[in-house]
């Protein structure tokens, strides 16, 4: 891991991000303080993690989820695939979007 101040991070963005992209993140300070982490996705996949990762409703809603299990509320690996499959035959498909994975 490298650590960069932001005014150098400014002036040669690009090569950051070709460094980051081998050698990994890279922490950006401002004053001598971490002020950002500059990294390069691996993948779309890694990228929707990253930002659900840091995202406060989704976060929201695992501790929701969570609380609703410790509740003995929550359902069977089976009970769950089954209600999937229910919505998905229920809501119809709309055209020019692509289809969840």
């Amino acid at each position: 891991m490298r650590i960069a101040p932001l005014a150098d991070v400014k002036a040669r963005l690009s090569a950051y991000l070709d460094e980051c992209g081998v050698e990994g993140p890279i922490v950006i300070t401002r004053n001598g303080k971490p002020a950002a982490v500059l990294l390069v996705p691996r993948d779309e996949e890694d990228l929707e993690r990253l930002l659900l990762g840091r995202s406060p409703q989704f976060q929201a809603l695992l501790d929701r989820s969570r609380q609703s299990i410790k509740q003995g509320r929550g359902l069977s690996e089976k009970d769950f695939w089954a209600s999937v499959r229910v919505r998905k035959r229920r809501k119809p498909a709309v055209k020019g979007r692509r289809a969840a994975r």
